[in-house]
């Protein structure tokens, strides 16, 4: 079992910056980590992941404003988030995996969800 404790959420204005954290109670490195997000009303959506050799994969609407990192030392995933849009108020949650398990899998881990709103 894994238990991920994410922080860093909160409110901000429209072009202003977050940084998202995600704190793992066991070892990452070898494993998938992601940040996914859901919106009132809509699915939960991938917003970026990073294998444990460092490739990465963006969604289209966040590529170029958002970047994923991983900190094996400290267990932990970040998600550093620029130019931010109201369209970006979502829950944010992270998520980490062994590669060959989908993230759907009873063997893929979430965390609580940090609330992102972005409003003037």
């Amino acid at each position: 079992q894994v238990q991920l404790v994410e922080s860093g959420g909160g409110l901000v204005q429209p072009g202003g910056s977050l940084r998202l954290s995600c704190a793992s109670s066991r070892s990452i490195f070898d494993y998938v980590v992601g940040w996914y997000r859901q919106a009132p009303g809509k699915q939960r959506e991938l917003v970026s992941i990073m294998t444990s050799a460092g490739s990465t994969n963006y969604a289209d609407s966040v590529k170029g404003r958002f970047a994923i990192s991983r900190d094996n030392a400290k267990n932990t995933v970040y998600l550093q988030m620029n130019s931010l849009k109201p369209e970006d108020t979502a829950v944010y949650y992270c998520n980490v995996r062994p590669f060959e398990v989908p993230p759907s899998s009873a063997y893929s881990y979430w965390g609580q969800g940090t609330q992102v709103t972005v409003s003037s």
